[in-house]
Order: structure tokens, then C-alpha cells, then sequence
């Protein structure tokens, strides 16, 4: 991937500008998570934080159409051989951005101040932590494309993965008078997504073109 993104031309739109992109909008993901993540778990006021979590989901959307324009006219201008590359990176930036999308959806449930049963409160806090801390790691892996560590952190997020999975499930299948158990089921579904779509981006690193989602359709597999 770097090698390919190193012969793109210098300049404005250089292959630098592009990856400090794409790292942004890792590093912005992971702050909408953590703000949302915390608003929900720790009763923030949705209002004091939601121009600022608004604001850098716009930020993001603007980097995925730089970072996409820039592939297109590349590929436009130097022909088909990056295409490959080409269309990991436009699978990488669309991950990058779902991630803002379901922290929005996690905010949009703090809105509604429904409240959770205080032992998934603790438990989607341990959770938030995991994922808060393998989102930071996901930028690092990515630049240096070491197999050793995305192996790691696979196996870690999956793990993650699969334990929000099975608490969401139990929250569905559980008695729910208050309304508690659908926002609590709801909570761990989003966090799922959020750290699926960083299991999509770090799979790119050990894994070929047509692989790319092998986590994120395998764990959609078990549901």
C-alpha cells in the first residue's frame, strides 16, 4: 500500500497529504467515540458536547471525499496499475467513515436519556475502554503495516467484537418494561460497529483485496 502511495506525484494533493488524511480521520473517529461513549456511560449533557461531535464528523466526511478524489484522479492519470491499491484505500476511507456514523448513533442515544441497567453500564465501560484504546493503536498499525501487531489486534477486537455481540443478544431476549434492555442491546450493537469497521481497516494489512471485510462478514455471520 505505502509503496504504491510513494510513486503518487508530489505536490498539493502528494501521497504525504493523503495518508496525514486518512490518519485524521482514524484519529477523529476515535474522539467521536470516546465523547459519544462517554456522554452515554457517564451522563455528559448531550448538548455540551454535540457541536463539537458534529463538527468533526463533517471533518471526517470532508477528508473521505479528498482522500477519494485524490485516488480517481490518480488512477485517471497514471492508468489501472494502482488500481488494486486504489480500491483498498476507497474501502479503507468508506470504514474510517462508517466509524463517525455509529458514534453519532451512540450520541443519539444519550439523547434520549433512557438511562441502562447499572451492571451493563459497568460492562460497556470496560468495553469502552478496550475499544477506546485499540482505536488509538489502529493509526500506528496502519502506517507501519506490522503483520505481528494486526494480528494482535484482530484477535483482540474480534474478541470485543464478539462479546458486544453476545450482550446484545441477551438484552433483546430479556423482559423490558423500562425500555432499559432495548437502549442497553442498542448500545452494545453500535460499540460492535465501531470496532468492526476498525477490524475492516487493520485487515487490509494481512489481508488481499478480495478478503477485505473477512472479520466484519464473519461476525455478521454469527448474528
Amino acid at each position: 500500500m505505502f509503496d504504491w502511495l510513494k510513486r503518487m506525484q508530489s505536490g498539493m494533493s502528494s501521497a504525504e497529504e493523503l495518508v496525514s488524511s486518512f490518519e485524521q480521520m482514524l484519529e477523529d473517529g476515535r474522539h467521536m467515540f470516546d465523547v459519544a461513549a462517554n456522554t452515554l456511560l457517564a451522563g455528559t449533557d448531550p448538548e455540551a458536547i454535540k457541536e463539537d461531535l458534529w463538527a468533526t464528523d463533517k471533518r471526517i466526511n470532508r477528508m473521505e471525499r479528498r482522500v477519494r478524489r485524490r485516488v480517481v484522479t490518480h488512477l485517471s492519470t497514471f492508468g489501472p496499475g494502482g488500481t488494486a491499491n486504489g480500491l483498498v484505500l476507497m474501502s479503507l476511507v468508506k470504514d474510517a467513515e462508517r466509524i463517525g456514523d455509529y458514534c453519532k448513533n451512540i450520541f443519539q442515544l444519550a439523547e434520549l436519556k433512557r438511562g441502562l441497567p447499572e451492571e451493563v453500564r459497568q460492562n460497556l465501560n470496560d468495553e469502552k475502554d478496550s475499544i477506546s484504546r485499540l482505536l488509538a493503536k489502529a493509526r500506528n498499525i496502519y502506517k507501519s503495516e506490522s503483520e505481528e501487531d494486526a494480528r494482535a489486534f484482530i484477535a483482540e477486537a474480534d474478541d470485543i467484537a464478539q462479546r458486544c455481540d453476545s450482550q446484545a443478544i441477551k438484552m433483546v431476549l430479556r423482559d423490558d418494561q423500562d425500555g432499559l434492555s432495548a437502549n442497553a442491546a442498542l448500545s452494545y450493537r453500535y460499540f460492535k460497529r465501531v470496532i468492526s469497521h476498525a477490524l475492516n481497516i487493520i485487515t487490509s494489512v494481512v489481508m488481499p483485496v478480495d478478503q477485505l471485510d473477512y472479520y466484519d462478514e464473519d461476525l455478521e455471520s454469527r448474528e
